[in-house]
């Protein structure tokens, strides 16, 4: 069974289609990458799978469970897309790290802010709940090299160090997909490979990604498959030796031409 399953979804602005009808599916532990030029749509399905925009129809379900219909009431309400949330990490362009509080107050405050009064319950009270997440965001803090910041601020951070936090604050949720809208786009090229690096490890560790990147060389290395965009539409997806060395579509061999030469 797919955990992720995206059918006919369209989203407009005004007068103006940016999703046509987008359709695909993933698998556990896979990396996708979506790629295309600014305006074909790429972040606005992100934004639409992470419930910050609601698509106008189609469906999405998650491990065989419909979480979204254009056409339900019930599965368009606040408090239930408040929870279809958890089913996706989002990490941002531009970081969004709170920045009144330290790298790891960073890391508990969202799943505190989500748990419910069973979770704290079961886990002892307040004070242990939040003992607990304490050493799960240690536990990510060593994980992407930054043990030792837990006690900085953002503002004492490099980009990538905290877009490295961004990454671990999305983990401490237990996303089953974790979503990334172009990750480097704010970083020079030496810490674009340090974030890139962390992006490779949670591969190995089979997470199930999606990524919306410009770097054509992770998208062809690092991802199992890749969905091209094109004016609202997958345009065309497989795996990224057929996309990169075999274009079929004129749009993706522009595209290819101008983002490799």
């Amino acid at each position: 069974m797919a955990i992720l399953e995206v059918k006919d979804l369209k989203k407009n602005f005004g007068n103006t289609e940016v999703l046509k009808g987008i359709s695909f599916t993933m698998e556990k532990g896979e990396v996708l990458s979506i790629i295309g030029s600014s305006g074909s749509g790429k972040t606005t399905l992100l934004r639409c799978l992470n419930f910050l925009e609601t698509a106008d129809h189609g469906t999405i379900s998650v491990e065989g469970k419909t979480i979204y219909d254009g056409e339900s009431a019930v599965l368009r309400s606040e408090k239930q897309i408040r929870k279809n949330r958890l089913n996706f990490g989002l990490v941002f362009q531009q970081f969004n790290l709170f920045p009144q509080y330290s790298v790891l107050r960073n890391l508990t405050l969202p799943p505190e802010l989500n748990a419910s009064k069973e979770d704290i319950n079961n886990s002892g009270g307040k004070t242990a709940f939040r003992k607990q997440l304490e050493t799960k965001g240690m536990e990510l803090l060593t994980r992407i090299g930054l043990a030792e910041k837990k006690d900085s601020y953002p503002c004492e951070l490099s980009g990538g160090q905290q877009q490295r936090v961004a990454i671990a604050r999305a983990l401490m949720l237990t996303p089953d997909i974790l979503c990334f809208d172009e990750p480097t786009s704010a970083l020079d090229p030496e810490l674009t490979r340090e974030v890139l690096q962390v992006i490779k490890d949670l591969k190995n560790s089979n997470n199930t990604m999606i990524v919306v990147t410009h770097e054509m060389d992770f998208a062809r290395n690092v991802s199992d498959r890749i969905l091209f965009m094109s004016d609202g539409y997958v345009a065309e997806s497989g795996a990224p030796d057929k996309l990169f060395n075999a274009p079929e579509t004129a749009a993706l061999k522009s595209f290819l031409n101008n983002s490799l030469n």
